[in-house]
């Protein structure tokens, strides 16, 4: 996979098949049974664990929001509407990850998540800015902007 490329899984056959990120508004279809491709998911955040953050962010083709969160949180909670709204918005463009750190102590660990909500914004496999707390809409966009 390189980065103008997704590889998405058929729900119907289970074929993975390589969709360019140009065409993902196009129904694309699989190329083994010709079903069309659900790029639905695209449209909402992934939860990652431990387990794939490497392979769901730091591999990822595309850049990655990923929110450090926890439940018991009230600014992460506050926090997940706003990123529902720019998975939708921001669809093909940029992957959006929430994380639990509650969950998942190992990634909090290697990154010294000492605060949540803690946001990265990763691109080609590399952390290219940490933000802090829970940030209005606007300034997220912002953010968003300079990794695009």
């Amino acid at each position: 996979m390189n980065d103008n490329n997704l590889i998405l899984a058929c729900s119907a056959c289970g074929a993975k098949n390589r969709v360019p990120l140009s065409r993902i508004d196009e129904a694309p279809k699989c190329g083994k049974c010709k079903a069309v491709l659900s790029v639905e998911i695209l449209s909402h955040p992934v939860i990652v664990s431990d387990s794939t953050f490497d392979r769901e962010v730091m591999a990822s083709a595309l850049p990655v929001l990923v929110d450090c969160w926890a439940p018991w949180c009230g600014p992460c909670r506050a926090v997940g509407p706003v990123l529902d709204e720019l998975a939708v918005k921001y669809r093909a463009r940029l992957k959006i990850a929430k994380l639990n750190v509650d969950e998942n102590p190992q990634i909090g660990s290697r990154y010294s998540i000492s605060s949540i909500p803690t946001l990265f914004l990763v691109k080609n496999g590399r952390i290219i800015d940490t933000l802090m707390g829970a940030l209005p809409k606007e300034q997220l966009e912002s953010q968003i902007a300079r990794i695009l």
